[in-house]
């Protein structure tokens, strides 16, 4: 019996390559008869895998499409191969495609046998990756699996957070989904404590098991939790948020700002604006000068002032430097302003 069923998996396998197959080289494969074939097709077909069969010469066997899924059967290499490509995805950040990733990597590392985990796992710590974007931090992805295992099963989570000043603090969460960017991966969660949702920078996290007890999931924060997340980490963390009018359009602002750095919004075909913090207002000026773009700075008034302010410093240097003397623009009468621009605003 055992036989019959190793056999059996052994032909859904080939099959699954979604080629067609004679008996004879499913004969061949198999070792057995091509009686013996037809005997082990019709033992999938009771157990409603719809393997087709077509006559004649030019004639095989091809596993259908079917209402369900079949088993996916890996042999060790692919396993592995699958298992390494899963968890490259999940701890560098593939956009697009790294929570997918991590969802997928969780299902499959709770079948791989000890010796495939163990390769996967060598394989992993020993590889290091050439491409990484500025200031992206690699995720571990044993943590992310086991957030994605909480999140899956209503699991509640507790973990010590470090803020940025390497401060911990004892957390309870209920935690609902992982984000990544192309830099960092963020656990939005229910904090129990604090009684609101939180998001939780995973590098900064370590779980303190046990875990539990489940819990039934609430609503979310927001449809869109990547642009939720975008704003929390770009704006709603810092104490000086700005909002600025970028003279380029939504497109090429979006290939400089990442969704760490600022919130877009498309305005008109040539412009958009740009949502985005810092901790004091001249770190965020520099933030938008470094862009590259021309500007107007909308809000707040803190950092219009910001912008006079340095922009006289550099004139100031200019002019002990030998350069043209510095046009008086300090008369409030809108000298050296974008045209158009509304008084009271900077233009860069």
């Amino acid at each position: 019996m055992l036989e019959t069923s190793a056999r059996l998996l052994r032909l859904l396998s080939l099959l699954q390559a979604h080629r067609e197959w004679s008996g004879t080289a499913l004969a061949d494969r198999l070792g057995v008869s091509a009686r013996t074939v037809r005997r082990d097709v019709d033992r999938l077909r009771e157990l409603g895998y719809p393997v087709n069969a077509s006559p004649g010469t030019g004639g095989g066997y091809q596993l259908g499409a079917g209402a369900e899924l079949p088993p996916l059967l890996l042999d060790d290499e692919e396993a592995v191969a699958v298992a390494v490509g899963l968890r490259t995805a999940a701890g560098h950040g593939v956009e697009g495609i790294g929570e997918t990733s991590v969802r997928a990597l969780a299902k499959l590392e709770q079948v791989l046998p000890d010796r495939l985990r163990r390769r996967v796992g060598a394989l992993t710590a020993y590889t290091v990756p050439l491409l990484r974007g500025p200031g992206a931090v690699a995720a571990d992805p044993g943590l992310l699996t086991e957030l994605a295992h909480a999140c899956r099963d209503f699991v509640t989570l507790r973990f010590g957070y470090r803020d940025h000043g390497g401060t911990e603090t004892r957390r309870r969460a209920e935690p609902h989904r992982l984000v990544c960017t192309e830099r960092l991966w963020y656990l939005v969660a229910w904090d129990l404590d604090r009684e609101d949702w939180r998001t939780f920078r995973v590098d900064r996290l370590t779980l303190r098991p046990p875990h539990g007890p489940r819990f039934v999931p609430r609503p979310p924060p927001a449809e869109d939790l990547a642009a939720y997340v975008s704003r929390g980490v770009s704006t709603g963390v810092y104490a000086v948020r700005a909002v600025v009018r970028l003279f380029v359009p939504l497109a090429e602002a979006a290939a400089r700002v990442s969704p760490s750095a600022g919130v877009l919004e498309a305005e008109s075909a040539g412009s958009c604006l740009l949502r985005t913090g810092a901790h004091r207002t001249d770190v965020l000026l520099l933030h938008v000068l470094l862009l590259g773009f021309d500007f107007e700075v909308l809000e707040p008034t803190a950092l219009i002032e910001e912008c006079r302010v340095l922009r006289d410093r550099l004139s100031d240097s200019l002019a002990r430097g030998g350069g043209p003397s510095r046009p008086d623009t300090r008369s409030g009468d809108g000298a050296g302003r974008r045209p158009g621009t509304p008084s009271g605003s900077a233009a860069g």
